[in-house]
């Protein structure tokens, strides 16, 4: 994978490192329509942001991340795809636990809660390059009977770095790191 600038500190608000401090922030500038201004409003106010600013830096972080994803296709990713599915469909259950065991070397978990007498949410945990697992989304909710799918994608770097000061070993597990 190509090295490319890491998000800057700045984007990060929920712990304290990288707080933004007047020496690593950039000043800018943006018009919004009375709208959209509201609906920043809005969301600041259910999200509890302390300012507009924090709010605008998180979706920022939010929209390079999407972006960052939709450009590297060989990137290492964790994803959570969840979809509805009409178990009235014919076969609709068993094609798609066949198309999971298919890519059993993508597929890390899968849950279903039962929303009413016949459809059921499905929520997949998926890890691995990008594109297969963009691939493997894409195929699923192409299935007739799946609606409302959505896919979740967190670039990961993988590495065995970590604070631990005892030395242990990983016995064939990985680290993912979220890629900032």
């Amino acid at each position: 994978m190509a090295d490319r600038p890491s998000a800057p500190a700045a984007l990060d608000r929920k712990d304290g490192e990288g707080a933004a401090t007047q020496a690593n922030l950039q000043r800018l500038t943006i018009s919004l329509g009375v709208a959209l201004g509201a609906e920043l409003d809005q969301l600041v106010k259910e999200r509890q942001y302390r300012s507009r600013s924090e709010a605008v830096r998180d979706l920022i972080g939010e929209g390079l991340e999407r972006w960052r994803t939709e450009m590297t296709g060989s990137a290492l990713c964790v994803a959570n795809l969840s979809y509805v599915v009409d178990r009235r469909m014919r076969a609709l259950s068993q094609k798609i636990a066949e198309l999971q065991h298919a890519h059993h070397d993508l597929v890390a978990s899968s849950t279903v809660v039962r929303l009413d007498h016949f459809h059921s949410l499905e929520s997949v945990i998926l890890k691995g390059p990008t594109g297969a697992v963009r691939a493997f989304a894409d195929r699923l909710r192409a299935e007739r009977g799946v609606r409302f799918g959505a896919l979740n994608l967190l670039l990961v770097t993988p590495g065995d770095d970590h604070d631990r000061p005892d030395d242990h070993s990983h016995d064939g597990h990985r680290h993912l790191s979220p890629t900032l």
